[in-house]
């Protein structure tokens, strides 16, 4: 089980605890915030990446890969209508070093099709694809689809 506690600090601003660790949210200027953190949404976009980077590194470090440079970008497009949620999102990955292309991939893939439970749970509501560069070349695109899990495993 996991747990997280919020605390509101004033105005839009909120703090969240996980384990003792804090993260402020706050809303924009339009929405009675100041913009002292992160809104809820792009906190959701932050772990969408965070999560299969998580996932990518693993595997290419279990693969022997020497990876030099990761980073990600995420491009969203929200809903118009209530509850605004997420339509269509991109995940951008761009890694740099000595890296065996089909390995990346495959990296990237297990993660979007199998382990990442947060692009998995997004994914229910939210058309997800993806870029993969190596060394500033595009080597990969497509659409994010789970495999879904046997109603054994859950």
């Amino acid at each position: 089980m996991m747990k997280a506690n919020l605390s509101w600090i004033e105005n839009m601003k909120f703090v969240c605890d996980n384990h003792g660790l804090s993260t402020t949210m706050d809303a924009g200027l339009e929405h009675g915030g100041s913009g002292a953190g992160p809104t809820p949404k792009e906190q959701v976009l932050n772990a969408m990446m965070g999560c299969t980077a998580m996932d990518v590194v693993a595997m290419l470090k279990k693969m022997r890969q020497e990876i030099t440079e990761f980073k990600m970008e995420i491009e969203a497009e929200k809903t118009t209508a209530h509850p605004i949620h997420f339509k269509t999102a991109v995940l951008i990955f761009r890694l740099r070093g000595n890296l065996d292309v089909e390995k990346v991939n495959k990296a990237v893939e297990s993660s979007l099709s199998k382990y990442c439970g947060v692009n998995y749970m997004i994914s229910k509501s939210c058309a997800i694809s993806f870029m993969v560069f190596l060394n500033d070349n595009m080597v990969k695109q497509g659409s994010v689809d789970f495999i879904e899990p046997n109603k054994e495993d859950i």
